[in-house]
């Protein structure tokens, strides 16, 4: 039994390294792609919060970290969700090859996103902290589990998708991708809970997303405590997802066969 988990890590590890390169021949390539991303968002969001005015309405400390502590989330799940949703199904040719399994390719895709995530974080807040200003971070481990909880609950959402894919692919991908976007305001990284009015709570709080940007800014800011946003929630709500993914692969599993993009 402890030589079949190993052996199952083992090549979790080798399909996490596949799942890196697979993108880019050069993995140095994709990691500065990321960090490209991140930093074009930050400074869309820096000019967009000046022009509009809505600086006041950030927490009182390091104005870019506040931007990037939900830069840095939204782009986790975002890439978690279409990771998993995008990895290898039962019918793909690297299934054909013992002891490759859909556990696997599901795990592998994940932690590559993760990967280059925490990768591309570390690199941005590095080169922020020596060439810009100092930043402090007032509990980093909160702030880090946020971005773990960020990350399982995007890879969560992803296997509702991978689940229905096979069965309705086109829908799916639309779905996919407005919720995606739809987490450009959903996600309220432009906002803190504490500020919005009940009405408007209630349009947000339904978002796991939501939940850890704003408990993230906690752990970060000595000058925030969040009243309207919990850690259990995101967690409960990943775990019943992910469940439900989970079944819904094993079903769909069941059916599937190589014809399949064929007979639909």
């Amino acid at each position: 039994m402890v030589l079949r988990a190993i052996d199952l890590i083992v090549l979790i590890y080798h399909s996490t390294v596949r799942n890196i390169r697979r993108n880019h021949g050069n993995a140095l390539l994709g990691l500065l792609k990321s960090i490209m991303q991140t930093v074009m968002l930050v400074g869309a969001f820096y000019v967009m919060f000046d022009i509009l005015g809505l600086r006041k309405n950030a927490i009182r400390g390091d104005f870019i970290l506040y931007i990037m502590s939900g830069i840095f989330l939204f782009m986790t799940h975002n890439k978690a969700l279409g990771a998993v949703a995008g990895s290898d199904g039962p019918a793909s040719p690297m299934m054909k090859h013992a002891p490759m399994n859909t556990v696997v390719a599901i795990s592998s895709a994940a932690l590559a996103a993760l990967y280059i995530q925490i990768l591309s974080m570390t690199v941005v807040l590095y080169f922020y902290h020596v060439a810009i200003t100092p930043i402090t971070i007032d509990k980093p481990i909160g702030a880090m589990g946020m971005v773990l909880l960020s990350w399982f609950s995007g890879a969560s959402i992803g296997m509702i998708f991978l689940g229905l894919k096979p069965w309705f692919p086109g829908f799916t991908g639309i779905v996919s991708t407005v919720y995606q976007r739809a987490n450009m305001i959903a996600s309220g990284k432009m906002f803190v809970a504490n500020t919005l009015p009940g009405y408007m709570l209630a349009m947000f709080d339904w978002n796991p997303l939501f939940h850890t940007i704003d408990q993230a800014r906690g752990f970060i800011f000595i000058n925030y405590n969040p009243h309207f946003s919990s850690v259990s929630y995101p967690i409960y709500v990943s775990l019943a997802l992910i469940m439900i993914g989970l079944m819904g692969e094993f079903y769909t599993r069941r059916f599937v066969s190589a014809s399949w993009g064929a007979r639909r």
